[in-house]
């Protein structure tokens, strides 16, 4: 109720940003970092393929969403007063001029520093005679067994073409003289980026006395200069590359369905087919040839992006794996945790205290091991664990297949509906299935997005449970990409609220309260409330009151207005909001005392943390969720308390102090939504709390050996 009268009180589109241009302001700091000239050649190429995968994905999901509503006639605006359509086209008035910069700056800035470097990435024109004959001979040989030239005529319909595939549309003549159109797909089996080293000498072409030399060209520049193989007895009069992109957030219905493991293949098959909601052309494509695709495509000249330079750009990711560590970061390798150090027993370690993992900057690895060591354990009795992301050859899970295999209880929620990781888990949910794991899908619904593992385990004292809870997914992959907070305990109460959630999961339990856990959909929208609320009370009646928030994205509305009504009563607040976010800060009698940074750097900041003063008594929570209606009404999220006064401690003095004060990757949100980077004062020494927190972890870690770092 409080949550309805403090969302009415502050129910004003000036006071909230709309939600998909602030993700577009958030992939434009991506772009940034791309264009940053303080940043190595080879991480300018990752953050340019991340900038364009991002922007597909959003194609895909939002923008699929959005023109879903302007073709259902929906006027009705959001809470910021934009109807579907006005946003749709802010979102493009925006896009647009960002994907010519990525063009820009990969034909005329990386590409030629990375020639200076001996990368060569040519232009088909580039070539020499005798260059271009070595590549046909093995256009013949290796290439075009593999494509498929696809008609249109009368006799023949327009091709099927999948999503995010790059294909040539081409004229062709007829020695009567008639036009037709034919299509090849650019296949996705072969690299986009193809090395041609082995064809070329390369070394001795270019003198470069036994130096590393790489040598590319765009696949798709061969395939079009060898379009005659393809259609012989004919003239390729012109030929033109383009993109597509559909819509693959294909509605379940859950309800309906008897198998949802069927049900989520049969969706993944149908995502293929879903409509088309962005065509990318190459500016030369002539208007015949460009309305002949919308036409088919049933799309628009509103769907379409004419771009100066390669489609797919996400696709240059390969080159980051150039043996060229000078062009790249220093690496970091993760430090092991003190406590797991000397290889002991790790539940006499969890036994003692309660442990703090800091990913990436330390190891995975007692995750893993915390699985492992409990199939090997023949006291555990039990091992509960929920799955949503969990990489291609997951550890955790071969770990888990062989705890069955031993005879221990093993349950197992694993989250078909991870959006892009279906297949991958359907994979997993079969393999487990297969050695008797009892396997569960999650409710009716809902995604299954809290990350916990409950391990069971008889002990001289009697049945003793231990549980880890995190902040990220059970990946050792993005594990190491991916900033996120683990949490290993054996404290009684939170050990109790995983049970009776795991209960809640996978059987019929109504469980509505637990004692430490705070729970969504049950109560974390509530909890947060209060103890925003809280701090204002606090305030009101004197006391010092502040509120600091690090999160992924900060959308929900009732939140937002409890921060907007603790500012207005003298709460401090700072947020760090990576992504999204709809808080309108530092507008005076709205949100003065409302500070908002993003940090976008070498890793993905990817953990929450909920920190209240509460009168000196501080409060800190780790999370799962961000402040999202999906995350607190459509999923099964979970918060877990900090409560050993060392770790508060340790996530105080490091994590949130160091970002707070963070002036080389930070940037600030302003009332028009612009950011800026936080500028740094004479005087003040220059952090970056990435960088400052690799340096502390080896630090306090006691580091000198090199042979102490996991490289793993």
């Amino acid at each position: 109720m409080i949550g309805k009268e403090l969302l009415k009180k502050y129910k004003n589109s000036n006071n909230f940003f709309n939600r998909d241009l602030s993700w577009v302001e958030f992939n434009r700091r991506v772009l940034e970092e791309a264009l940053n000239p303080e940043q190595p050649l080879l991480e300018k190429v990752k953050f340019l393929s991340i900038f364009h995968s991002n922007l597909d994905e959003f194609y895909m999901i939002r923008i699929s969403g959005l023109k879903e509503q302007i073709a259902a006639n929906i006027l009705e605006p959001t809470i910021d007063g934009l109807t579907p359509r006005e946003q749709l086209q802010k979102i493009e008035k925006a896009v647009q001029p960002m994907l010519q910069q990525t063009m820009d700056i990969w034909i005329q800035e990386i590409v030629p520093a990375l020639r200076e470097h001996n990368v060569f990435v040519y232009r088909y024109s580039e070539l020499t005679d005798v260059d271009k004959e070595k590549l046909t001979d093995y256009f013949k040989k290796e290439i075009f067994p593999v494509l498929t030239p696809l008609a249109f005529d009368p006799g023949r319909p327009f091709p099927y073409i999948s999503n995010l595939s790059l294909s040539l549309a081409i004229l062709i003549r007829k020695p009567n003289g008639e036009n037709h159109f034919a299509r090849v797909k650019v296949p996705s089996i072969l690299p986009r980026l193809m090395k041609i080293d082995h064809i070329i000498d390369i070394n001795k072409k270019n003198g470069n006395n036994g130096k590393f030399c790489a040598k590319y060209i765009w696949l798709g520049d061969v395939i079009k200069a060898n379009l005659s193989q393809l259609f012989p007895g004919l003239e390729v009069v012109e030929s033109h590359r383009f993109r597509i992109t559909r819509d693959t957030d294909i509605e379940l219905q859950e309800d309906e369905a008897d198998d949802l493991l069927r049900v989520i293949e049969e969706n993944i098959r149908q995502r293929r087919f879903g409509r088309v909601v962005r065509l990318e052309v190459a500016r030369k494509m002539p208007d015949f040839m460009l309305d002949t695709l919308m036409e088919n495509l049933l799309i628009s000249k509103e769907d379409v992006h004419v771009l100066d330079g390669p489609l797919g750009l996400s696709d240059i990711m390969m080159l980051y794996d150039l043996p060229l560590h000078q062009l790249k970061m220093k690496p970091y390798y993760p430090v092991m945790p003190r406590p797991f150090e000397d290889g002991e027993d790790i539940f006499s370690i969890i036994k003692q205290k309660d442990v703090l993992l800091h990913h990436p900057y330390h190891s995975f690895t007692p995750v893993i091991d915390f699985i492992k060591q409990a199939t090997d354990d023949p006291d555990v009795l039990a091992i509960k664990q929920t799955l949503y992301r969990v990489g291609a050859n997951s550890p955790i899970v071969k770990s888990l297949i062989e705890a069955a295999e031993r005879g221990k209880q093993v349950a197992v929620l694993v989250e078909l509906k991870a959006r892009f990781d279906e297949e991958n888990n359907i994979f997993w949910a079969r393999e487990l299935e297969k050695v008797g794991v009892h396997v569960v899908y999650g409710l009716v619904g809902l995604k299954t997005h809290a990350k916990m593992t409950l391990v069971v385990r008889r002990e001289s004292d009697g049945v003793n449970r231990y549980v880890h809870l995190a902040t990220g997914n059970y990946n050792a992959s993005t594990a190491k990409l991916y900033t996120d907070l683990g949490l290993f305990t054996c404290d009684e109460d939170i050990c109790a609220d995983v049970s009776d959630l795991f209960n809640y999961l996978t059987g019929y339990s109504k469980q509505t309260s637990f004692r430490k856990l705070i729970v969504a959909p049950i109560n974390m929208r509530e909890s947060f409330l209060n103890m925003i609320l809280h701090e204002v009370e606090n305030k009101k009646a004197g006391k010092e009151a502040q509120i600091i928030i690090k999160i992924n994205s900060l959308v929900d509305p009732v939140l937002i207005s409890a921060l907007y009504e603790a500012s207005n009563n003298g709460v401090k607040i700072d947020l760090v909001v990576r992504g999204i976010c709809c808080l309108v800060p530092g507008v005076e009698g709205l949100s003065e005392n409302i500070r908002v940074i993003s940090i976008v750097g070498r890793f993905l900041e990817h953990s929450r943390v909920f920190y209240f003063y509460n009168d000196g008594k501080e409060n800190i929570y780790l999370s799962s969720a961000d402040f999202m209606q999906r995350n607190l009404d459509r999923r099964v999220e979970i918060a877990f308390p900090i409560e050993d006064n060392k770790l508060k401690d340790t996530l105080k003095r490091t994590l949130l102090r160091v970002t707070l004060l963070d002036n080389i990757k930070a940037r600030i949100l302003k009332p028009d939504m612009a950011y800026e980077f936080v500028q740094v004062l004479e005087g003040h020494k220059r952090i970056n709390t990435q960088e400052w927190l690799m340096s502390h972890t080896i630090k306090v870690s006691g580091i000198n050996d090199k042979s102490k770092i996991l490289k793993s």
